[in-house]
């Protein structure tokens, strides 16, 4: 049984859901996301929530069914709110600054890497060592995010390159003389 799935997906005030077959259309103040759910669950709205239901016991609807709440709960915050993830550079020289849509990386490479921001995500360098990463679709900025943190992973002999703000890396003991 899904701990996950079964809790209701409550509907915040200024956001309201319908549902069209397997589709379901959230529409808020910030902003409007549709989901397509497989057949192997089936959603519910009543009483200003969000309920889904695994359509029988195979292992499939199972996984379905924890999958397609977190992906409605999360349709339902990025509609009246936004997804933040924070990023830091760490390195001599390395550097980032926003100029446009493009976001210019100086890591320590023999050119300067030229990152285009997908559009629904906001990128902003408040500090030249700095990032964060916003938007109303919690996995397209988790894929950005990710995307620039794979240009200089950072390394675990002296911390260098980027990382998210919370991430703890492993510092391992260099060579002994």
């Amino acid at each position: 049984m899904s701990r996950i799935g079964k809790q209701p997906v409550a509907l915040p005030s200024g956001v309201t859901a319908t549902l069209n077959g397997q589709t379901i259309e959230v529409k808020g103040p910030k902003d409007t996301q549709s989901f397509t759910a497989t057949d192997d669950v089936t959603i519910a709205i009543e009483e200003g929530q969000i309920t889904v239901s695994p359509r029988g016991k195979s292992k499939r609807a199972r996984q379905q069914w924890g999958m397609t709440r977190t992906v409605i709960a999360n349709l339902v915050h990025g509609a009246s709110d936004t997804f933040k993830k924070e990023l830091e550079i760490r390195g001599v020289g390395y550097r980032a600054q926003m100029q446009g849509n493009v976001l210019k990386l100086n890591l320590g490479l023999s050119h300067d890497v030229d990152f285009e921001v997908p559009a629904g995500v906001t990128v902003t360098a408040p500090k030249p060592t700095e990032l964060v990463v916003e938007g109303h679709d919690k996995q397209l900025v988790g894929q950005v995010a990710a995307n620039i943190r794979d240009w200089r992973r950072p390394e675990p002999y002296k911390g260098k390159g980027i990382r998210y703000k919370d991430e703890y890396i492993f510092q391992k003991e260099g060579k002994k003389k």
